[in-house]
């Protein structure tokens, strides 16, 4: 049988191309001038698009306000549905990088009752007043490390442009930045396949946001989640992971958690997701907890220490560390005792027999809290953090801006194996063995 096919043209292309030929056919009365102006130089086509474009408005908020109170007739203040004409007002629309002064009618109702506003909105106004993609573009070149202070480098002036004071900047990326958490907290994953979960929380200024990334059976990296407060904290940790849960990253698959060193955040796991998930704790986080228990002259080697270590197969590796933390223990028993706590899982990752580039990438969580990545670069201008609020709405822009020049992970394309451990219910059986007997 066949199908009928039905062709839509966008107005970009179809309708401007018809708006164009009627103009030249019907607006010659008032195109011709702005022609000859053209022709000689005196105008400029910035400007003759300023002109036409903000006459264009005009009219539109002259149609609109005649479909609310009927045409507006000369010397008659009678309308439509106790509604007429008042005059007309200065006001402003909102452009995609700007804001442009326009002349729009006023109209009034008459008798308005207690409560009620005398002033009739325009439609096409109220509309084009608040536009959103202002706000988010403003948000944008915030994020990309430029001040409030010199929006007006990067916001272009064009004629008779509204000018954008510093606090309608600020005004305007938080409600951006609202936005963005809204669209955070309304993304779905259930038709995605998460392995591996990276969780880890970011500091800004004294307050703490905590963060999970996933990353899928292709490799690819997305954001799944924020929670003001720290990963120490139990209430916070859960709360984020049970979020998780809500919107698709369901506790029926088991998964690979990267984790900071947080006894908290891996209570939480356990909680919300079952002991039978295998667990990587953050080396980086390691070696920093070890090394602030130790004085400068012993950093050297105890890094070099661990890192030969973690190179080594679980079992030997896990008795190298044994035998330093002895020697440790001597003259520096905290750092000892740091050292032991999580030893276990320092070696998830190397009893999985992944190849070496992939288990690079599990073996910490840079992924999320790295000196070098796009949320720390983003953040790194602001100062002064007024906030835990203001804080979550700068980690989701910045997260979200990062995310589009994600890169899918080192050694993903070994994935498949890990995906193979994960799927097998003879190792999930094992792992909650083990658990039970620790």
């Amino acid at each position: 049988m066949k199908k009928g096919y039905q062709i839509v043209r966008t107005f970009a292309s179809d309708g401007r191309q018809k708006l164009a030929r009627f103009l030249a056919r019907e607006g010659q009365l008032w195109l011709l001038p702005m022609l000859d102006l053209i022709e000689t130089g005196q105008v400029v086509v910035d400007q003759f698009i300023d002109v036409v474009g903000r006459a264009a408005i005009e009219a539109i908020l002259v149609m609109s306000a005649e479909k609310v109170a009927g045409p507006s007739q000369q010397g008659k203040a009678k309308g439509r549905d106790g509604i007429y004409w008042f005059g007309g007002q200065a006001g402003r629309i909102a452009l995609k990088e700007r804001q442009l002064r326009v002349f729009k009618p006023r109209l009034r109702r008459k008798e308005a009752g207690r409560g009620e506003r005398g002033e009739v909105a325009i439609p096409a106004y109220e509309a084009m007043h608040k536009d959103c993609r202002l706000a988010d573009r403003m948000l944008s070149i915030v994020m990309n490390g430029v001040s409030t202070r010199r929006y007006q480098e990067v916001l272009p002036e064009m004629a008779e442009q509204v000018g954008i004071s510093r606090s309608q900047v600020s005004r305007e990326t938080i409600e951006a930045g609202e936005r963005v958490l809204k669209a955070l907290a309304e993304r779905e994953f259930c038709e995605l396949d998460i392995l591996i979960v990276y969780v880890d929380g970011m500091q800004f200024g004294d307050f703490h946001v905590i963060a999970a990334v996933g990353v899928d059976s292709k490799g690819h990296k997305h954001l799944l989640g924020l929670r003001e407060g720290a990963s120490e904290n139990a209430v916070v940790a859960k709360a984020l992971l049970e979020d998780l849960v809500a919107r698709g990253v369901k506790p029926t698959r088991r998964r690979l958690f990267v984790i900071d060193g947080s006894q908290a955040l891996r209570k939480a796991i356990d909680q919300v997701y079952g002991r039978h998930n295998p667990v990587q704790r953050c080396r980086k986080h390691k070696e920093r907890n070890v090394l602030g228990h130790l004085p400068k002259g012993q950093h050297d080697q105890a890094k070099a220490t661990l890192r030969a270590a973690w190179r080594l197969e679980a079992k030997e590796g896990m008795e190298k560390i044994e035998q330093y933390a002895s020697w440790l223990e001597r003259e520096w028993p905290s750092a000892a005792a740091s050292l032991r706590e999580g030893l276990e899982e320092m070696y998830t990752i190397n009893r999985l027999n992944l190849p070496g580039s992939l288990r690079r990438c599990l073996a910490s969580t840079n992924v999320i809290d790295s000196t070098d990545s796009g949320v720390r670069q983003r953040t790194r201008r602001v100062t002064h953090w007024q906030d835990a609020s203001m804080a979550l709405r700068w980690a989701a822009a910045a997260f979200l801006e990062t995310e589009k020049h994600y890169r899918r992970i080192m050694g993903y394309e070994h994935l498949w194996l890990l995906k193979s451990f994960l799927d097998d219910p003879a190792d999930e059986r094992k792992i909650a063995k083990k658990r039970r007997a620790g």
